[in-house]
C-alpha cells in the first residue's frame, strides 16, 4: 500500500500550486482522504478532507483558497492551493483513513516565498 504525493516547490506569494497523491495496492473509493501539513519547527496540521462521498472540510485558514477534490478512477486526491501566503509553507502529507487503518504518504514540501 502506497501514497504518493508530489506537486511541491517554492512559490511567490499569491501564486498557486496544485498538489497530487496517487494512491496504489487500496480500494480507494472508499477512504476518506486527508491532506494534513507541518511547517516548520510546528505540529502537523490537518488541512482539508474528503470524505467517499465527496463532502469536503477545511481549515480555517485556508478557505476560499485551497480546494480538495478526488479522482476515483485515477485512486487520486488533490489539493489546488491559491492565493498562498507565506505561513502556507510546510511540508504537505496526505493521508487515507477508514474504520480499520490510517496509510500516510511521503510528504511534499511547499516553500511560499518572494
Amino acid at each position: 500500500v502506497q501514497l504518493h504525493a508530489c506537486g511541491g516547490g517554492l512559490v511567490q506569494p499569491g501564486g498557486s500550486l496544485r498538489l497530487s497523491c496517487a494512491a496504489s495496492r487500496i480500494f480507494f473509493s472508499i477512504y476518506t482522504m486527508n491532506w494534513y501539513r507541518q511547517p516548520p519547527g510546528k505540529q502537523r496540521e490537518l488541512v482539508a478532507t474528503i470524505t467517499s462521498g465527496s463532502i469536503t472540510n477545511y481549515t480555517d485558514s485556508v478557505k476560499g483558497r485551497f480546494t480538495i477534490s478526488r479522482d476515483n478512477p485515477k485512486s487520486t486526491v488533490y489539493l489546488q492551493m491559491n492565493s498562498l501566503k507565506p505561513e502556507d509553507t510546510a511540508v504537505y502529507y496526505c493521508n487515507a483513513i477508514n474504520r480499520f487503518t490510517s496509510i500516510w504518504g511521503q510528504g511534499t514540501l511547499v516553500t511560499v516565498s518572494s
